[in-house]
């Protein structure tokens, strides 16, 4: 017969395994915090969020006070079609965008809103309104519609708005005047706009001024239609990107916090007088990427440059764009990391004068070209060189082209000493004593093993005292190919002209 304290332990037994069995049913995801399960939500996809509303009511709350909705996830930018199945997909996905901002709960901000849409300009107004009611934060909108559209002027009074990014795919949209577009954006940090029909007001020159977009940190502007004349002077903007603006003949740049600039693709290179001007102390990186010359580039106070790139379309330079070029170099003359495009190369190998007054560039560390090394890229070369006194790590990139004859690799090449190039590179030595001096890394990707640049590496590997690698990138090659590059390095290794310890690696 089972005793009293016997029974007492078995019933404190059972017990225990209830409560043990009931602990290993609970639902812990549910039990975390809203702002746990939102931040987990915002990583799928966001059909896949608004199916986790019909779990239970809990689910449903986190789905309507979702604050973070990106409905780029969603079917892939419909392409133009006249069907009428597309024009129904079109709208079933503007449908749900329009259903979950009218179903959320009315107290519940949205922090993040991202689409992309084929719509009428009065449906995209209406999602515009929508999201603005609901205090968002972050608006991000790319669209394509039948014809030009206003901006939308609802956001210009958001006072919660601090990111708004608008792109329009096809045909483009027109700002307001300068004075309704300065009169609110009392919060906005970040504006991007892109393709912009500026036709009927080609110059900006007040509506990003000082006394306008008083919180702006960063300002895009691609592909301005009509654009001009542009003037910026936001006081607190610190990042300013400008792109595709084909038309524009003068730019004004000033800020005393701006720390990042990228032109690219911009400027009228069939018009005189043409004009750039450039007054940012605090300038760290500037992005000058294929841009027409113009007839007068200034640029003062870049006392703290660290990073700088220069593209220039090429063409027939006159004397006055020349000098506009010179200018530049000057200015970004106190980078300690530069990149020239081939281009820029052409335009130092045409231009002797040029290439020999070229400016020192006395801080900069690492030095990126692009260039085709054809033969008459060399001189270009040695000035550049020899205007890098303090060079730490350089990165020939060689830009192939198929056209152009180059005399390809024989052994005979790295073995003989009286080619044209080596005896030009040879003339160099003196002027070249500091660049060789303190070079360390030299790195040459597109490297085909032709005459030009053989010519370079056996003539750094001569000179550089300091040299310390150089890495020879050749990209794809066949197994013969890789074997006979085994050779080369061996017998370079041991080349009685090879007077510095560096490594050679072959990619």
């Amino acid at each position: 017969m089972e005793t009293r304290s016997a029974a007492a332990k078995k019933k404190k037994l059972f017990f225990c395994k209830e409560n043990e069995h009931s602990h290993n049913n609970i639902d812990r995801i549910t039990e975390l915090p809203d702002a746990v399960l939102h931040h987990i939500l915002f990583l799928l996809p966001i059909k896949t969020v608004a199916q986790t509303s019909v779990l239970s009511k809990r689910w449903r709350s986190l789905w309507s006070s979702f604050p973070d909705l990106d409905f780029t996830t969603l079917n892939p930018f419909p392409k133009p079609c006249s069907s009428s199945k597309s024009h129904s997909l079109n709208c079933k996905e503007s449908d749900f965008i329009t259903q979950v901002l009218n179903n959320r709960d009315k107290h519940s901000d949205i922090r993040i809103l991202r689409f992309r849409a084929r719509l009428s300009f009065s449906r995209l107004n209406g999602l515009i309104r929508l999201a603005i009611r609901h205090k968002v934060q972050v608006l991000d909108v790319e669209v394509f519609t039948e014809d030009y559209f206003n901006f939308p002027r609802c956001v210009i009074a958001s006072d919660s708005l601090r990111v708004f990014k608008l792109k329009s795919r096809r045909p483009g949209f027109r700002l307001p005047p300068s004075s309704v577009m300065t009169s609110g954006f009392r919060s906005l940090q970040s504006l991007s706009l892109s393709r912009i029909s500026l036709c009927n007001q080609p110059s900006l020159s007040d509506m990003f001024s000082e006394s306008s977009f008083l919180l702006l940190k960063k300002l895009s502007l691609d592909t301005c239609f009509g654009l001009k004349h542009l003037r910026v002077g936001c006081r607190a903007l610190q990042d300013l990107t400008l792109e595709n603006c084909f038309e524009l003949q003068g730019l004004d740049v000033s800020g005393s916090k701006l720390e990042r600039l990228r032109i690219a693709k911009c400027f009228d290179g069939y018009i005189e007088k043409s004009w750039v001007k450039i007054d940012a102390p605090r300038l760290g990186v500037v992005l000058w990427e294929h841009n027409a010359l113009s007839d007068n580039i200034c640029m003062e106070n870049l006392s703290y440059l660290h990073k700088a790139s220069i593209g220039m379309l090429h063409e027939d330079v006159s004397v006055a764009k020349l000098q506009s070029v010179s200018n530049l170099f000057s200015a970004l003359s106190l980078a300690h990391c530069l990149t020239l495009e081939s281009n820029c190369i052409e335009i130092l190998s045409n231009n002797n004068y040029f290439a020999v007054y070229l400016h020192q560039f006395s801080n900069l560390k690492y030095l990126e070209l692009h260039t085709g090394f054809k033969k008459n890229n060399v001189p270009g070369l040695a000035s550049i060189f020899r205007s890098c006194p303090m060079l730490h790590t350089l990165i020939l990139n060689i830009i192939n082209d198929f056209k152009t004859e180059r005399r390809q690799w024989n052994k005979d090449l790295w073995e003989m000493s009286n080619s044209e190039e080596e005896k030009y590179w040879e003339s160099q030595t003196l002027n070249l004593k500091l660049f060789l001096h303190h070079l360390k890394i030299v790195k040459i990707l597109g490297f085909l093993e032709c005459e030009n640049e053989v010519s370079l590496a056996k003539f750094l590997l001569k000179h550089g005292k300091s040299l310390e690698e150089m890495i020879l990138s050749t990209g794809h090659c066949k197994a013969r190919h890789c074997l006979q590059r085994q050779k080369i390095r061996s017998q370079m290794m041991g080349f009685s002209w090879a007077s510095s310890n560096a490594k050679i690696t072959f990619h």
